[in-house]
């Protein structure tokens, strides 16, 4: 069994920004990946970028940057 981690997680209202957010992410070499959203948090299309807590500034600043809104950010053992 993987150990859980403790990672930042980010919601999004609608799949095209959760799309959109992570093809920003590759093109720019940002850590993280899609997966979908933990039982624990509830997101409007179900998909949620996970990433390491101390990424949690950048991450914050890039989403303005992308003029992509997200739902929520959590961090949780995942």
């Amino acid at each position: 069994m993987r150990q859980k981690e403790w990672k930042l997680i980010i919601t999004f209202h609608t799949t095209s920004d959760a799309i959109a957010f992570e093809k920003a992410c590759k093109e720019t070499g940002r850590s993280g990946r899609m997966i979908p959203v933990p039982r624990e948090l509830s997101a409007g299309c179900g998909l949620a970028w996970c990433t390491v807590p101390a990424d949690r500034a950048d991450m914050e600043t890039f989403l303005k940057e992308c003029s992509i809104e997200c739902e929520d950010m959590a961090e949780l053992l995942y």
